[in-house]
């Protein structure tokens, strides 16, 4: 009988829990405040990115290219004929 009332209150503790939670984030208060916040992130990065220096391109001409030669003297390994050697 006890287990049976132990259980029973567990489960309505999680049940408002999860009722409170969200009705909290489902009200047009929390709506209002988080649009709130959205705007003033928004408001920042504008603030902070007029701020930004510009850096100059300093990258042309760093990559040189390299003459790659059309030599096809490759030696051909074949694995199976390296083990009948031995």
């Amino acid at each position: 009988m006890l287990k049976e009332i132990k259980y029973l209150i567990f489960i309505i503790i999680i049940g408002l829990f999860l009722f409170f939670t969200v009705r909290y984030y489902f009200s047009d208060e929390h709506k209002k405040k988080s649009y709130r916040s959205y705007n003033n992130i928004n408001e920042k990065i504008k603030i902070y990115s007029k701020d930004l220096p510009i850096l100059e391109n300093d990258t042309e001409n760093v990559i040189e290219y390299v003459k790659q030669s059309n030599k096809t003297n490759k030696k051909k390994f074949n694995f199976w004929k390296l083990l009948e050697n031995d």
